[in-house]
């Protein structure tokens, strides 16, 4: 179904594109910077910087659409299917299933109106270069929070085609380490192009301590990338063998991790796709972010944050679904709160601790009448930060995962990539096997690379 809009607002393409030498000189200073970090201000020089204004004005109006608009309580087969087009000055902007995305945001404890000042903000977009292979080009908000990466339409088709499934993963397990995927839109310039684009939150966010940053698939084959030299700024993203020799130390959350990364690699194997990314980053946690005394009210709070509609994607259903995590070594005596919530006489800053609700406790409209039990749903205790969903602090690091690139099915294409992949690397592991095969392999490589 589509409909049409005025965007509203037709000359906000010409006060981007007016106000380039400002911002040159507002952001001088740093464009120097970025570049050492393989970040690229897309200022008015930049050959992206046309299309990346039409992006801030297009998305401006249709997050505009979405703000207005009564939020959706329950999702219909007519809001999957929905496109909306607005038209601007210079071009017309197809913004795909629309309230499903909004409804996603919400679920995730992000408003519209952060999400469009990120967005569209008069700061520039920065034009993220790296070592992959993806002809894709790939665009991150100033603040670092949000990826814009173009797509091709058989990708766009193949997500959209998957969007309801996607969405009732997030269902049954919300605190699933699948890239978040917020916005898919088209950007249609007469008698020139038509650019599919896709918006995501960035796993690595907040970035600004992070020292190294890994994509891993579980094999051997070209898995491997030169580092950047010592003292350099230069971010290089390293691959599998890169990481040889290291573990993610969690301790009592190594099982969370593991499960979760079983259930969501079924899930795409459901899907029948391969070559997607683990990605994988660490910082040192500070003396007192790993020593720091959780009180009895700040647990009572990251406990509702892991929970709570509006904090993370959580549907208040009770129906049984797989993916307990059985936590004998972490469990710590517990006390009942008024609510009726369990919670641990004390825990490590890292979330240890086995949290869950108690049914028969409570009466109606109390907190434990409302909220599923945790195990049920393979849920963890969240940090208390703005991307909590992808973070994971061990006793000494802080972790950034995320499971990315969830594009590629396995067609007959694939299958002869495989055959030829055998006859040239005999006897050694690479990224083009069937679903089946790389989800058990990637949930290997986590096995064997965590403690």
């Amino acid at each position: 179904m589509e409909m049409s809009a005025a965007a509203g607002g037709r000359g906000m393409s010409h006060r981007h594109r007016d106000s380039g030498t400002t911002k040159g000189r507002r952001w001088g200073g740093l464009r120097q910077q970025w570049k050492l970090l393989g970040l690229f201000e897309i200022d008015r020089q930049h050959e992206f910087y046309g299309l990346t204004c039409m992006m801030k004005e297009g998305l401006r109006a249709a997050i505009q659409t979405s703000t207005d608009k009564t939020p959706t309580i329950e999702l219909s087969d007519k809001d999957f299917r929905i496109k909306t087009s607005q038209i601007h000055e210079d071009f017309t902007m197809d913004t795909y299933a629309g309230p499903v995305f909004s409804s996603l945001r919400s679920s995730l404890g992000m408003t519209e109106q952060e999400y469009q000042q990120s967005l569209c903000s008069e700061t520039c977009y920065l034009q993220f270069i790296s070592n992959s292979k993806s002809k894709a080009d790939f665009f991150l908000t100033n603040d670092k929070r949000f990826f814009l990466k173009t797509q091709n339409k058989r990708e766009i088709k193949f997500l959209l085609a998957n969007l309801k499934i996607y969405m009732d993963h997030f269902k049954k397990y919300p605190h699933s380490l699948l890239v978040k995927f917020l916005g898919v839109h088209k950007i249609k310039i007469p008698r020139r192009l038509k650019k599919y684009f896709i918006v995501m939150q960035s796993v690595f966010y907040p970035d600004d301590r992070i020292n190294a940053r890994y994509d891993i698939k579980g094999c051997e084959v070209s898995r491997w990338t030169e580092p950047a030299p010592e003292g350099s700024h230069i971010i290089v993203v390293l691959k599998d063998l890169n990481f040889e020799g290291q573990f993610i130390t969690l301790e009592c959350q190594r099982a969370w991790l593991f499960r979760q990364v079983e259930i969501d690699t079924h899930f795409l194997r459901r899907l029948n796709v391969l070559d997607y990314s683990l990605l994988l980053a660490h910082q040192p946690l500070h003396h007192d972010e790993r020593f720091q005394s959780l009180s009895f009210a700040t647990l009572i709070m990251r406990t509702k944050k892991s929970v709570n509609p509006g904090s993370s994607p959580v549907h208040a259903s009770l129906i049984a679904v797989p993916g307990a995590v059985p936590e004998e070594d972490c469990t710590l005596p517990s006390s009942e709160t008024d609510s009726g919530l369990k919670v641990p006489h004390a825990a490590s800053p890292s979330g240890c601790g086995a949290f869950q609700t108690s049914p028969g406790d409570g009466g109606p409209g109390s907190d434990a009448a409302e909220l599923p039990d945790f195990k049920v749903q393979n849920r963890r205790l969240l940090p208390n930060l703005k991307n909590p969903l992808h973070v994971i602090d061990g006793p000494e690091q802080r972790y950034f995962i995320g499971i990315i690139d969830i594009f590629t099915v396995y067609s007959f294409k694939k299958r002869l990539e495989h055959l030829w992949k055998r006859l040239r690397h005999p006897g050694r592991s690479f990224s083009t096997v069937s679903p089946q095969t790389y989800c058990v392999r990637l949930c290997q490589w986590v096995q064997n690379h965590t403690k």
